[in-house]
């Protein structure tokens, strides 16, 4: 996903969604945490690309 970016400074980790940000419907689509756990995702590989150099 981020194979040929250069990274210069950390970036903020995502929070989570509030309780009110979903509905626990399942019908939303992304759902508000289908879209934390991809930046999370991002995060934690910038996060692991940071902590190789």
């Amino acid at each position: 996903m981020l194979k040929n970016t250069k990274i210069q400074k950390p970036i903020e980790e995502p929070q989570k969604p509030k309780p009110d940000e979903c509905c626990g419907g399942g019908s939303c689509c992304p759902c508000v945490w289908d879209t934390y756990r991809e930046q999370r995702k991002a995060w934690l590989e910038v996060n692991e690309k940071l902590n190789k150099t």
